[in-house]
């Protein structure tokens, strides 16, 4: 069953910006940590943003003071505002957690951390940014 549903995708110019949404209010579980990954044509999935439950949030290099990460907890929403987009920014964005009850540590770490059976993740949405 569809547990998170990514949304806010587009096609933008360089320079614009869009605001992700992921819908998690069908999953079962408190969310301890809660990531956005992007994977790009011929590149590997890679995790951009995560948050933890009280807010703590971490960033790739790559993404860092153009990306923002947070959470509505009420609304069981996770969001990522993207300002400044570029080309290089273009991929099918995901939403994901896990069950466990631990904070998200690096980002390195998340993409194993949340494999099946146990990671739980969106359809993905697309971002294009031309140039």
């Amino acid at each position: 069953q569809v547990q998170l549903v990514e949304s806010g995708g587009g096609s933008v110019q360089a320079g614009g910006s869009l605001r992700l949404s992921c819908d998690a209010s069908t999953y079962p579980y408190t969310r301890y940590c809660t990531a956005w990954f992007r994977e790009a044509p011929g590149k590997e999935r890679e995790a951009v943003a995560a948050i933890d439950r009280d807010g703590s949030t971490r960033y790739a290099d790559s993404v860092k003071g153009r990306f923002t990460i947070s959470q509505d907890n009420a609304k069981n929403t996770l969001y990522l505002q993207m300002d400044s987009l570029k080309p290089a920014d273009t991929a099918m964005y995901y939403c994901a957690t896990d069950p466990a009850e631990l904070r998200c540590g690096a980002l390195d770490t998340l993409l194993r951390r949340f494999e099946p059976p146990f990671g739980v993740w969106g359809q993905g949405t697309r971002v294009t940014v031309s140039s």
